[in-house]
This record gives C-alpha cells, sequence and structure tokens, in this order.
C-alpha cells in the first residue's frame, strides 16, 4: 500500500528523548515501513505552549539537526521541491518532509519564515492549544483570532509556500485564516466534531471552507478526538469519521494525518505498522480502491505537488 501522512511527531520525540527515527518502540519507526511504498511522511517539530523566543528556535535547530543526522546516508528522501516528491512516488521510496506545529518557533519575527523555507519547511500549524504571537489555540478561553503579527505572518508564509495549517486553531483565528489567505490551506490532524464533538475537531462548516478552498483536512488518530469515549475508541471510528467528511463531498479532500507518536492512539492500533490493516478495513467497509487510494496517498501527494 501507498501512505502520505501529514503529521506526526516522530521527530520530536526523537530529538527530546535522545533517541531515533529507527525507533520501534514508536508508533512510527522507519523500520516498520517494508510493507508501505511509497511512503511520504510529514515529520512535525512541535513546539510546545511553554517555549518562546530563543527556546523554541532551539529546539527547532536541535530537531532539524537530528533529522540530518538521522537520514544521513539512508534512502530516505528529504522533499525540498516537487521533484523530490515525485522521485520518491516513481520508485517506490521514502520520503520527508518537513513541517512545524506552533507559531512560537518565528519567535515574533517574519524573516524567520524565509528561514524556515531555507530549512525545506513546507507546512506550520499556526498555534497549539495555548496563545503564542500569532494568536490563539483552542484551549485559550474566550479565544480571539489571529493577531496583528498573525495576519502578516500568514501572508508572508503564502508568499514563501509555507502551507497554513489551521489543526489547533481557534475558531475565531480559523475564520480570519479563512477570510485572508489566497491559496489553499490545511487542517493536518483534525477529525469531524459531528462525530465526536471535541474541542480539537473541524465543524461541518469548517470542513466545507476547507473543502471549497481546494484544502486537505488529515484524519487524526488520537482516540480523545476519535469518539465520546476515548477508551472505547478503536480503529473503526477513523473510518466513521472519514465516512461521515466524505458525506460532505470531501473526496479529493480526506487525507491521512495520523498524529502518531503524539497522542493516544486506538487500542487495536499499535502504530505504523497497523495502517495496512486499516487500508483494508476501508475497502472491506465497500469503499471503491480508488478512494481508499486518495485518503491514503493521492490526496495529499496532488495537494503538496501544487504546494511546492
Amino acid at each position: 500500500m501507498r501512505l502520505f501522512d501529514l503529521h506526526c511527531d516522530t521527530l520530536y520525540r526523537a530529538f527530546t528523548e535522545n533517541s531515533t527515527l529507527f525507533n520501534d518502540d514508536f508508533h512510527i519507526s522507519f523500520n516498520k515501513a517494508s510493507r508501505i511504498t511509497p511512503y511520504i511522511q510529514c515529520l512535525a517539530v512541535w513546539i510546545p505552549d511553554e517555549y518562546r523566543g530563543d527556546n523554541a528556535v532551539k529546539l527547532f535547530c536541535g530537531c532539524v539537526k537530528k533529522l540530518e543526522e538521522q537520514i544521513n546516508g539512508t534512502d530516505i528522501v528529504r522533499c525540498r521541491i516537487e521533484d523530490d516528491l515525485r522521485r520518491v512516488k516513481e520508485s517506490n521510496g521514502k520520503g520527508i518532509v518537513l513541517t512545524v506545529e506552533g507559531g512560537a518557533v518565528l519567535d515574533g519575527k517574519l524573516e524567520n519564515i524565509a528561514k524556515l523555507k531555507s530549512e525545506g519547511v513546507k507546512m506550520m500549524t499556526l498555534t497549539w492549544n495555548g496563545t503564542n504571537e500569532l494568536g490563539d489555540g483552542v484551549g485559550v478561553e474566550n479565544a480571539g483570532g489571529l493577531t496583528e503579527f498573525g495576519r502578516r505572518a500568514v501572508k508572508e508564509m503564502e508568499k514563501n509556500n509555507i502551507v497554513v495549517d489551521i489543526s489547533h486553531a481557534s475558531e475565531k483565528m480559523f475564520y480570519d485564516v479563512a477570510q485572508i489567505t489566497e491559496k489553499p490551506f490545511a487542517a493536518s490532524h483534525s477529525d469531524s466534531k459531528e462525530v465526536c464533538p471535541h474541542r480539537r475537531n473541524l465543524t461541518d462548516e469548517q470542513f466545507n471552507v476547507i473543502k471549497q478552498r481546494g484544502g486537505i483536512v488529515g484524519l487524526n488518530f488520537c482516540r480523545d478526538f476519535l469518539n465520546k469515549t476515548a477508551t472505547n475508541a478503536k480503529m473503526y471510528d477513523i473510518i466513521r469519521n472519514a465516512e461521515h467528511f466524505l458525506s460532505l463531498g470531501g473526496e479529493k479532500t480526506v487525507a491521512i494525518g495520523g498524529d502518531f507518536d503524539g497522542a493516544d492512539i486506538p487500542c487495536d492500533m499499535k502504530g505504523l505498522e497497523a495502517m495496512p490493516d486499516l487500508y483494508e478495513m476501508f475497502l472491506h467497509h465497500n469503499y471503491s480502491e480508488s478512494l481508499v487510494e486518495d485518503i491514503f496517498f493521492n490526496n495529499a501527494f496532488r495537494f503538496f505537488q501544487k504546494s511546492f
């Protein structure tokens, strides 16, 4: 099977736990990908809410250094340009797209967006759950939207071909982004609020805005976002969320954004090695193979082809 996953926290774990991208105790290990070809993984540098200023920048730089050390001498491709994506696809290889989860990495400076671009960052989540220089996340009481700096940053991200990612954004921030952006944007790891009414999930209206703009939504495997009773969450709940988005016409919008190594996942799912089983589960629920291929690979591949 083929897989393009929009979000995981494996790189952050590898750096902060002094481990590797080949640790089989993590949800994602590139050792586990033998049944997945091609495999393109967005690796996020998570910036926790307590990181600000130099600490946020140092965390990012440390993670990038770890990434370079880990893939040096391997056949894993850092996807910096469109040709890299195409090469991974055509060779049934392995590729990495570098992303950031948390706009605090900018240290409140617009010029740092160009620096992210130079490091190969292709997508950035504007906030985590709290407040940063760009605006408020979903965990902020009486949350506002984008700050004036946040508005300028979103415009600068678009100029630098860094995808704006609204997962974790407050509702006001979401609609500010929808109003001022000119390019398609993403919710890299978010599920349906209609299926599971968690604050991190998307309303139908939000999903439709992303869809109409040509954006992408990655299905999150966090059990709290999949099922009202988190401890009951199973892989089938991923299909339930996909099914709802598909009922809204999301055949070319829905993708995978598993949140591996950043969330508690369903009890019947160990990690990356469960993805072929999830793929088969979709097929057994009478989804056409072409639609399942779109969800697991093609939609994300096409989206990033255009954004690169």
